[in-house]
């Protein structure tokens, strides 16, 4: 008997440890300059990069300029993100973070999307945006929502499908940190509708409750640059998500979203 709380013991280690590298490991040196892979003779390899020979390691490893400048918001969704993973920044790899800004027209939208591997925290420089995270299915998809003005900050867990719509006339400008030196972003309009083959449209027919011809549609014209139905957290969320950031995030006539939010809605409240 005086086994088992030794064994419990050592199961309990296990799943802390199991736990603990599911985020980005904690780096055993200073630092690990990503370099690439053409680039490698005699590197280390750690957390997906080689390294770079410290002694070779410069300031210019760890910088970027030019942050301060607008991007481009003339797409269908009127939003831009520049990202400063470690794809970026070579200095980043086993940091554990990443920054990014986001620019955002009048009526701009950042799409509903999720990050797999990084928890999110938003600061709003200009503008005002609506912004929100729904929760998993275990949690009945609840809307987490809130209106953010300049120097305001809101926060998204890892892996949970968020967004932000900017509610005003003029240019908005934000900028997030994420806790991964490579988060992942996955758009929900991208992954569903416009992947790579086509999912077959019975499958979204069915999980949609729509007609085919709704599903195809949304496939032919998806302009779109963890376990969550997508179908129920979106449209069936509590409360709902506005129906402008889902037109615009799908692309789609504002009636598709109405019925969409109703049936899911229902569904979810039965």
């Amino acid at each position: 008997m005086k086994g088992v709380p030794i064994f419990l013991s050592l199961v309990v280690l296990g799943l802390a440890s199991s736990i603990a590298s599911a985020s980005d490991p904690s780096p055993l040196q200073d630092f690990c300059v990503a370099v690439k892979d053409s680039e490698v003779e005699s590197a280390l390899f750690v957390n997906g990069k080689f390294c770079k020979n410290p002694k070779d390691v410069t300031a210019n490893d760890f910088f970027f300029q030019g942050l301060d400048k607008p991007r481009d918001t003339s797409n269908p969704l009127g939003s831009n993100v520049t990202q400063l993973n470690v794809d970026k920044i070579a200095g980043l790899n086993t940091l554990g973070i990443s920054l990014a800004r986001i620019d955002y027209a009048p009526h701009g939208l950042n799409p509903p999307h999720i990050h797999p591997r990084g928890t999110e925290i938003l600061v709003v420089i200009e503008g005002t945006l609506e912004v929100g995270f729904v929760t998993s299915n275990q949690d009945e998809n609840r809307l987490f929502s809130k209106v953010l003005n300049k120097g305001d900050v809101f926060v998204f867990p890892v892996g949970l499908i968020h967004f932000q719509f900017n509610r005003g006339y003029t240019n908005a400008v934000a900028f997030a940190g994420l806790s991964s030196q490579n988060a992942g972003v996955i758009t929900i309009a991208n992954a569903v509708f416009d992947s790579d083959p086509r999912i077959n449209p019975d499958v979204l027919t069915k999980a949609f409750q729509v007609d085919k011809n709704v599903i195809e549609n949304l496939q032919k014209h998806s302009q779109n640059p963890g376990v969550v139905t997508i179908a129920k957290a979106v449209f069936g969320s509590d409360p709902r998500i506005n129906p402008d950031v889902l037109t615009k995030a799908f692309q789609v006539d504002k009636n598709v979203i109405d019925y969409l939010q109703k049936q899911f809605w229902v569904d979810n409240n039965n």
